[in-house]
């Protein structure tokens, strides 16, 4: 439980910085009254109005861990795109292949002559030896669930409750307790999210949501010998973050072979641990591989690897299919442009160096944000997962996503985002996420710190 002072502070500080928000940000107002004329709730796509701020914050520039808004001000970035941006914004080598490749072509569904380089890049950053090119991690996702159910000639999918793999349909879904059952109980039922939009029909039929680090509930459901493949995060990170036990995801890559499921690892945010991924660091090979969202260097793309012998298990079912769309795959995937954001981010930006230094300063950051929480006497803590650190309401790191929900505060998160967005530090919107990035400095931290420091002096007062 919070503390009822620190919640009724935190009331009072998101009241008094909602109208200094204001006061900051006259343009980004009148931008936002103009955007509203043509576009939903007055923005591209609606998440981002989620931030918490009266009215959305509109950027003008933005460029390695800095980026300012239309009232000019600058701030340190520390969302960084929820984790698009996270080897910084704009880096000056994608900016370059971006701008030659622009003279060269954008898009003619036909493979680039750079095709080769990225395939090669891909093998040697992540240690598959196979992909292919999607657009959005939510393509890759849905386009690898497809392969498995083909492959496998199984149609469930097993995911862990509290997981986030984009807007793919069958992974929509939470694990709920029924008021009847004991709360400790081995089962829950799958049922859809409850916040989905537009849901018509019930997607617990060909999907099983268990808890994560729960490997007896994993066993238990590939046991029935219908599930596809089991879909997860090394490490969820949308609940709140949950960091795998010791030896869990080794444990799922041993059942799934024990049971003839395929383990599908989504790297989309876990590309924060090190270079190549956390399954790259931790030696564990998945039948798929996941990855999204900063690969591009920011540009939407995605991409899914796989092994020699699952290449040839594919090929199988695709010769084998009758001729016709498979439903896997998208006219823009692939592309020319996208094909020279990857191989200049994985070849020049995405660099041993650059984990090195992310890793150096995220380290030091949950040194001193572990100093100050302590200082202040307050039961929570900062879990990190490499560049990726996330301030928790909870004395320990959550087990699992009800542990991490039950830690949760939206009031007492906003005021805290919302104090340091005034002072000129983005956190992520929807939790208390931190990413650092190849660009992001000692004055960085300093400043995150230093007004960190008196966001809790206010809500301690």
């Amino acid at each position: 439980m919070l503390n009822a002072n620190i919640v009724k502070n935190a009331i009072e500080i998101l009241a008094y910085e909602r109208t200094n928000y204001l006061k900051l940000h006259p343009r980004s107002i009148a931008f936002s009254a103009k955007a509203n004329q043509h576009f939903l709730y007055g923005v591209p796509m609606h998440w981002m109005n989620d931030w918490g701020t009266p009215v959305p914050l509109f950027v003008q520039q933005a460029q390695g861990a800095h980026f300012s808004c239309a009232d000019d001000i600058d701030y340190t970035d520390f969302c960084l795109g929820d984790t698009g941006a996270m080897f910084g914004h704009s880096p000056l080598p994608v900016a370059k292949a971006i701008a030659a490749q622009a003279n060269s072509g954008y898009t003619t569904m036909l493979p680039s002559t750079l095709a080769p380089n990225v395939g090669e890049a891909l093998a040697e950053h992540f240690g598959l030896p196979y992909w292919q090119l999607a657009t959005t991690a939510t393509d890759a996702n849905r386009f690898v669930l497809r392969w498995a159910r083909a492959v496998t000639g199984r149609q469930k999918l097993l995911v862990f409750d509290g997981c986030y793999h984009g807007t793919i349909d069958d992974t929509m879904v939470d694990m709920v307790i029924s008021d009847d059952t004991m709360a400790d109980a081995i089962e829950g039922k799958t049922a859809n999210r409850a916040s989905l939009l537009g849901q018509v029909y019930d997607l617990g039929l060909h999907t099983v949501t268990v808890p994560f680090n729960d490997a007896e509930a994993v066993e238990r459901e590939l046991a029935k010998g219908n599930i596809a493949c089991v879909l997860t995060e090394p490490a969820l990170t949308n609940c709140g973050m949950v960091l795998p036990k010791a030896g869990f995801i080794k444990i799922l890559r041993d059942l799934t072979k024990k049971y003839g499921s395929l383990l599908v690892l989504d790297e989309t945010h876990t590309i924060s641990t090190g270079r190549g991924g956390w399954a790259k660091a931790n030696h564990v090979t998945p039948d798929f591989l996941v990855i999204g969202k900063p690969i591009a260097g920011g540009l939407p793309a995605s991409a899914y690897g796989f092994s020699t012998e699952m290449a040839a298990r594919m090929k199988t079912a695709k010769d084998s299919a009758p001729s016709g769309h498979s439903g896997i795959g998208t006219t823009l995937s692939g592309n020319m442009m996208t094909l020279a954001a990857i191989h200049a981010t994985l070849t020049e930006v995405a660099t041993a160096e650059a984990y090195t230094h992310m890793l150096t300063m995220a380290e030091e950051l949950e040194r001193q944000l572990t100093a100050s929480i302590n200082s202040h006497k307050l039961p929570w803590n900062i879990t990190r997962l490499g560049a990726r650190l996330e301030l928790q309401f909870c004395a320990e790191t959550p087990k699992n996503a009800q542990e991490a929900r039950d830690a949760q505060n939206e009031t007492l998160e906003s005021a805290i985002h919302l104090y340091l967005l005034n002072r000129g530090v983005l956190l992520t919107p929807f939790h208390n996420m931190m990413l650092v990035c190849p660009a992001t400095n000692n004055a960085d931290l300093n400043l995150l710190i230093r007004v960190f420091n008196d966001c809790l002096d206010a809500l301690t007062a």
